[in-house]
C-alpha cells in the first residue's frame, strides 16, 4: 500500500508545482498607456479611423440653459481633417456646425482653415480663438500616437458604471487632453481637458458603425463644463471621407 502511497503523493505534489509555476507564468504585465492606446485605435477602426480626410455627421441635439431645456430637431457637423495637429486646442482643418430649432437656425459656426465666421458674420480672432479652444480637444487622440506626442496612463475612472483607463494626452505644444478607454473593450469613452469655459468632458456612449467603413462611432456625447451638462447630440448617421466643397465652410451673410 505504501508502495503505490508515496508515487502517487509525489506525482500530485508535482503537477501542483507545474500549475503553481504554470500560473506565474501566464500573470501578464500591465498594458502600458501605448498598448492601451494601440488598442483604443484598433477598435475605434484602425488606421481608417485614424487619418480620415472628411467627417459628416447628421443627428439632432439637447441643450441646457439657464434651468431651462431646448431640443433641436437637426444638428449637423462637417470636418475637413489636417494630416498633422501640432495644437489640439486651436482649430485646424475645417468645420462647420449647425443647428436648427423648429427649421430656424439657432447657431451656425464655422472655420474655413484661416477665419471663423456665425450667424453675425467673421469673428474677430481672439473670439474665435476662445471658442474653438472650448471645443477642440478629441482629435489629439488620433495623432496620439504621432511622433511629438507622449503618453501617461495617469490613473482609472468610471465612466457609465464602467472601469477606464485614464490616459494623458500631451502634444509638441504641450497641450494636456485626458482620454478615458474602456478596459474591457477599449472603447473611447471620455474626452476631458482645461478650456476658457472650465474643465470640459464628454461622455461617449451608444457606438454604432456601417459596414462600408471601418469606424466606430458613437451614437450619444453628453457634454459638460464644470461638471454641469451643457448639452447632449445624438448622432443618427455619419459620412466618411467625402468630397466637401470649400463653400461649405464659408458662412455668407446679409
Amino acid at each position: 500500500m505504501k508502495r503505490i502511497f508515496l508515487p502517487l503523493l509525489l506525482s500530485l505534489i508535482l503537477l501542483f508545482c507545474c500549475k503553481e509555476i504554470n500560473t506565474q507564468k501566464t500573470v501578464q504585465k500591465p498594458l502600458t498607456a501605448t498598448q492601451i492606446m494601440q488598442k483604443a485605435h484598433e477598435k475605434a477602426g484602425g488606421t481608417f479611423w485614424q487619418k480620415p480626410k472628411s467627417l459628416t455627421l447628421k443627428g439632432y441635439a439637447t441643450f441646457y440653459r439657464d434651468g431651462k431645456i431646448s431640443k433641436h430637431e437637426t444638428h449637423n457637423m462637417w470636418r475637413v481633417f489636417e494630416n498633422t495637429k501640432e495644437d489640439a486646442h486651436v482649430a485646424n482643418g475645417k468645420v462647420r456646425i449647425e443647428s436648427f430649432k423648429d427649421s430656424t437656425p439657432v447657431f451656425i459656426v464655422t472655420f474655413d482653415g484661416k477665419n471663423t465666421y456665425d450667424l453675425s458674420g467673421k469673428q474677430d480672432q481672439s473670439d474665435a480663438d476662445n471658442r474653438w479652444a472650448s471645443n477642440f480637444g478629441y482629435g489629439a487622440i488620433r495623432h496620439a500616437l504621432d511622433e511629438g506626442y507622449t503618453l501617461k496612463l495617469v490613473g482609472d475612472d468610471t465612466v457609465k458604471t464602467k472601469p477606464a483607463y485614464t490616459i494623458q494626452v500631451t502634444d509638441p505644444n504641450k497641450g494636456e487632453t485626458f482620454f478615458g478607454i474602456d478596459k474591457e473593450d477599449f472603447k473611447i469613452v471620455k474626452v476631458a481637458f482645461q478650456t476658457p469655459q472650465g474643465w470640459h468632458h464628454r461622455i461617449y456612449s451608444e457606438f454604432f458603425s456601417k459596414d462600408k467603413y471601418s469606424w466606430l462611432q458613437s451614437g450619444r456625447v453628453e457634454l459638460f463644463y464644470d461638471d454641469k451638462i451643457s448639452n447632449e447630440v445624438y448622432w443618427t448617421d455619419f459620412e466618411v471621407n467625402e468630397k466637401l466643397p470649400d463653400s461649405l465652410f464659408v458662412l455668407q451673410t446679409k
